[in-house]
């Protein structure tokens, strides 16, 4: 367990000039200014420790790309995609991103704007979901011999909910 804590504060270590670039500042701040209405709906869910007490931030930059929310301490990304997001070339952007954030040990949450609004306990309770799962993991690898392997371990999960119908009609 020290191995890894050590590890672990190494890779902060390295990794320093990674986050929330002072380069990037005001554009961080310009989105922040600017979210949309969904946005600033699920962030009044994140602020202040409202979910199960985990601290989020918003815009909040890895590298050269601004995620919409960041749990760092769980290493969670939660990303809201409107329209622009079903575009065929956007789609191949966001899962270039997504690799890119995964392989720094992100994991990125997608859903669409609609469900802040639509399915908001859906939405938690799955976030919530991921960060359960990811804690059992920690602890189920931590108490295997294979411990000494946690830090080549990569995990990707892309969820993107089901589409809500109505009716027979998707919404």
């Amino acid at each position: 367990m020290v191995d890894l804590f050590l590890f672990l504060t190494f890779i902060s270590m390295k990794n320093k000039n990674l986050f929330n670039r002072k380069g990037l500042k005001s554009f961080r701040s310009s989105l922040r200014n600017r979210s949309t209405s969904a946005e600033a709906a699920l962030w009044d869910s994140l602020k202040s420790k409202n979910l199960d007490g985990r601290k989020f931030r918003r815009q909040y930059s890895i590298g050269s790309y601004i995620v919409d929310f960041c749990c760092p301490s769980e290493k969670l990304i939660i990303e809201l995609d409107g329209d622009p997001h079903g575009e065929y070339y956007k789609i191949q952007e966001d899962e270039n991103r997504d690799k890119y954030l995964a392989s720094l040990g992100f994991t990125v949450l997608r859903f669409e704007n609609r469900f802040v609004f639509q399915e908001p306990e859906y939405l938690k309770n799955e976030i919530r979901k991921v960060i359960n799962k990811k804690r059992t993991d920690l602890i189920n690898q931590s108490t295997t011999p294979a411990a000494s392997n946690l830090c080549n371990t990569l995990t990707i999960i892309v969820l993107r909910p089901p589409l809500l119908q109505k009716e027979g009609k998707v919404l």
